[in-house]
């Protein structure tokens, strides 16, 4: 994303200002942050105020009601010990800071709110290395104009990279001039689910769209070093400030930045054909199907009370015929004799 929008003139942030709205790379993996809102307190300088009568335990009315060297968990500095008037209302705790103090008060419309029609280009590549096959999610094509004019689209064009920032929030299930007010938080979840056995023709990503979180200010990290005059530097908390010299002193414009961070997640599974990984599964379950089926043998028999009631059910007892005589069918036995002999 390289779109910058301007919402007012340069005197809005002192000398040199101007507000504007952009996405710039975080220091986190898949995840960008676009700015939609912001508080601006112009022209600090390091030295002592009236501490602002919304942070806890800052109204006082006297000097005991401010302890020295005191400070709070949103407090904008020390205290000196001074109780001081804030306006014509309120008694606040002097603080050493920078001054004046951030006042607190956030527009009730997103003050960057044409970023709603800024586009998001994704380029992702997915590699699956066992197949020896990768694919972007791009278009093979030769109009050059083609991803200036294509939005993405479920239905009518669900293979363009390019998202409406709007339409986007919109998939989510969130409004954007909400989001946008107090910031908040969406996840792009692009999936590959690929059949290679028809040479890769049809796999390409699907994308989904979650809302994560809901008016919070989202931090933009990165370090906030000194820089050079009128150089803006984004730093922790969600704040940008911008630095200049002052006659004698040192000066800045502080911003607290509120936008929507986009959390990227890639996922993807491939698969196919082949004889041999087949033919290893395939055997395999026949093996299981031997194990298991002794497994439950062991236990029917065995194990489970009612084995006598399986080992009936499984196994046929067979026993031997017995063998009876018929005496009325049994020939009689001739045993063979001698003739008799007549002696003279």
């Amino acid at each position: 994303m390289g779109t910058v929008a301007h919402t007012c003139n340069p005197s809005c942030l002192g000398e040199g200002g101007r507000r504007t709205a952009s996405s710039r790379p975080t220091w986190g993996e898949n995840v960008f942050f676009l700015v939609t809102n912001f508080l601006v307190t112009p022209a600090q300088v390091q030295g002592r105020c009236p501490e602002h009568p919304s942070v806890l335990l800052a109204n006082c009315w006297t000097d005991e009601d401010c302890p020295e060297g005191e400070t709070g968990t949103h407090s904008h500095g020390i205290k000196t010990g001074q109780c001081v008037v804030f306006n014509g209302t309120h008694r606040t705790c002097e603080i050493q800071s920078w001054c004046p103090v951030e006042n607190g008060a956030v527009s009730t419309r997103p003050l960057l709110i044409q970023a709603e029609n800024f586009t998001l280009l994704i380029k992702n590549t997915v590699t699956f290395s066992k197949f020896n096959f990768s694919k972007t999610n791009s278009l093979d094509t030769w109009d050059a104009s083609y991803f200036k004019q294509c939005r993405y689209d479920p239905l009518s064009s669900p293979y363009c990279p390019v998202f409406r920032i709007g339409d986007l929030v919109t998939a989510a299930g969130g409004d954007f001039e909400d989001l946008a007010l107090m910031g908040g938080a969406v996840s792009i979840r692009v999936h590959w689910d690929c059949d290679l056995d028809t040479g890769g023709s049809d796999c390409w990503p699907h994308y989904s769209f979650q809302m994560e979180e809901r008016s919070y200010n989202f931090s933009y990290p990165g370090p906030r070093p000194r820089t050079q005059a009128g150089v803006g530097v984004y730093g922790v908390n969600g704040t940008a400030s911008h630095w200049w010299e002052s006659p004698g002193m040192e000066a800045r414009s502080m911003l607290k930045l509120y936008g929507i961070r986009f959390n990227v997640l890639v996922t993807g599974q491939a698969g196919m054909f082949r004889l041999i990984p087949t033919a290893i599964t395939v055997g395999t379950g026949a093996a299981w199907l031997d194990v298991v089926t002794f497994l439950c043998d062991l236990l029917l028999l065995y194990v489970d009370r009612e084995a006598h009631f399986y080992w009936r059910t499984k196994y046929e007892e067979a026993k031997a015929p017995k063998v009876t005589r018929d005496l009325s069918r049994t020939k009689p036995t001739v045993t063979p004799t001698s003739p008799a002999v007549q002696m003279p």
